[in-house]
């Protein structure tokens, strides 16, 4: 059974639960270079059932940066934070970014400070040598209303100043809602962005699950300058059942992942991270293969 990102998020315990940290990102600033890294979601039943196989295959087909999607109970991939930060030396790996839902289970409203469950993430994620600590979802509970939505930019904002202390960056992964639902007449995602402040909240746009709503990356680049350093790098066709859209191999898409990467770059994003969740027949592990060999034809 196929499970969406969308449901992955919904029912996991994910959703339950500037100085540079990365010498491989932190020496890349102002000079061009820039690192690409793999959202580890994108190998998702590899990870669950043998994370070190995977991990080590990863890093023989030439990745040298991952993206986590599981941290539950204060555990990556079922190992503390100790644990995998010396999994991922060990096979020369660095972890620039993570995803876990920020919720409202995470803030407490009446002291006005985040519980000792998001400190202890955010403490975490620091020791792992994150530069972003990034939240890839919004529950419908959050934005119902305008003042909903509002409310928790606020705690982004807060997030983003926690975060900071620590030498990282909070983060935002977009989905597809953002460009297709409204409040008070303006997108979603306008709203975000127009409401969080720009040295502390970064957008990681994911050129392809807006595509879904009929938004494109090239066209929203230019709009927030400077709050686009880490984005996610995909390509979508449409779906066997003709219904909807679903990521591919790189290139092979309607995206024009290409054009929007370089134009990224060019604006000054320096971390793409490739995320595919489909994969029409083949297997996850060839298709990041094929990825990486994209991306490096690419000049990344």
């Amino acid at each position: 059974m196929k499970t969406s990102r969308r449901n992955f998020l919904k029912t996991s315990g994910l959703a339950i639960a500037g100085t540079s940290l990365i010498p491989g990102l932190a020496c890349s600033r102002g000079r061009g270079k820039t690192v690409t890294a793999l959202q580890l979601y994108s190998v998702r039943d590899e990870m669950g059932s043998d994370p070190s196989g995977t991990l080590t295959q990863l890093a023989e087909m030439g990745y040298t940066h991952v993206e986590h999607a599981n941290y539950v109970n204060h555990k990556f991939y079922g190992w503390t934070a100790q644990e995998f930060k010396k999994v991922l030396d060990d096979l020369g790996l660095k972890m620039p970014s993570g995803h876990t839902v920020l919720g409202k289970n995470h803030w407490n409203e009446q002291q006005q400070d985040f519980t000792d469950e998001w400190k202890k993430l955010v403490d975490d994620a620091a020791f792992m040598g994150q530069e972003y600590v990034v939240s890839p979802w919004l529950d419908a509970s959050l934005r119902e209303t305008y003042d909903d939505l509002m409310k928790f930019m606020e705690v982004f904002n807060n997030c983003g100043e926690l975060c900071k202390k620590s030498g990282m960056r909070f983060g935002y992964h977009n989905h597809d809602f953002e460009f297709s639902e409204t409040l008070n007449g303006e997108k979603i995602f306008d709203l975000m962005m127009k409401n969080t402040d720009a040295d502390k909240v970064v957008m990681q746009l994911d050129m392809g699950n807006m595509y879904i709503a009929g938004a494109l990356a090239k066209d929203v680049l230019g709009d927030y300058p400077g709050r686009y350093d880490n984005i996610h790098v995909k390509d979508m066709v449409r779906s066997a059942n003709g219904e909807g859209y679903e990521s591919t191999v790189l290139g092979e898409g309607l995206v024009g992942a290409r054009e929007v990467t370089d134009m990224a770059k060019k604006m000054g994003t320096k971390l793409f991270i490739i995320e595919q969740e489909a994969y029409q027949g083949k297997a996850p592990l060839d298709c990041m293969r094929e990825n990486l060999a994209v991306m490096k034809e690419w000049g990344y």
